[in-house]
C-alpha cells in the first residue's frame, strides 16, 4: 500500500517539468499485475506526463517500450563477475541488460549461503524447464512439497478452499492461519 500510495502521488503530481525517480513498481504484486502496472505507470509517465523518469524495473518485457515510445529508452549498469561474486562499475550503458544479477545482489546483501544454494538449484531447473513453477525434481530434502495435491478431505484443506483472502483483513487472516495450524496440529 506505501508503495502504491507514493506512486499515485507521483503520478498525480508530476509534470513535463519533473524529475521523476521509480524503483520496483509492481513489486510485491502477483507478476502480472506487477508488469501491468509497472507498464501502464511507465506509460503514462512517457505518453501523459513527459516528465524525465529513471525507471528501474525487474520487468524485462519492459524493454520493449521504446519500440512503442518514442522518448523512451533502455540503459543499464555494467557489472563483472568473478565466479560467484559480481561488482557493479557504476558506468551507464545503452540498451537493457542482458542477464540478471539477483543471486549475486542476494549473497551481497548477506542471505545465507545455504539460502543461495538453493536458490541457484532452483534457479538451474527452472531454466531447464522454462517454467515459472519449480518441479519436484529439484534436490531439496528438507524442503516440504508446496506443489503437490493435497490431502484428501483434510479438514484444514477444506477450511482454506472455503476461505477468501481477498475479503479479510490483516488481522482476519492471521487469525485463520493460527486456526488452520491448530487444525494441522490437532
Amino acid at each position: 500500500m506505501v508503495e502504491m500510495t507514493e506512486t499515485a502521488n507521483i503520478l498525480n503530481n508530476a509534470s513535463d517539468k519533473s524529475l521523476v525517480l521509480m524503483d520496483e513498481i509492481g513489486r510485491g504484486t502477483s507478476t502480472f499485475d506487477g508488469l501491468s502496472l509497472a507498464w501502464a505507470c511507465a506509460t503514462y509517465l512517457s505518453k501523459t506526463l513527459s516528465s524525465y523518469t529513471l525507471f528501474a524495473t525487474h520487468y524485462f518485457e519492459l524493454t520493449q517500450l521504446p519500440e512503442t515510445l518514442k522518448n523512451v529508452d533502455n540503459v543499464h549498469l555494467t557489472a563483472t563477475e568473478h565466479g560467484d561474486k559480481i561488482l557493479f562499475q557504476h558506468q551507464v550503458q545503452p540498451g537493457p541488460a542482458n542477464q540478471s544479477y539477483g543471486l549475486q545482489v542476494a549473497q551481497l546483501a548477506g542471505v545465507p549461503k545455504s539460502v543461495i544454494k538453493d536458490a541457484k538449484q532452483i534457479l538451474t531447473e527452472l531454466e531447464r524447464s522454462s517454467s515459472s513453477t519449480p518441479t519436484k525434481s529439484i534436490p531439496a530434502p528438507e524442503q516440504v512439497d508446496l506443489f503437490s495435491a493435497p490431502p484428501p478431505n483434510s479438514k484444514a484443506m477444506e477450511s482454506l478452499a472455503d476461505f477468501n483472502p481477498d475479503e479479510s483483513t490483516p488481522r482476519q487472516a492471521l487469525e485463520y492461519l493460527y486456526q488452520l495450524k491448530s487444525m494441522l496440529d490437532s
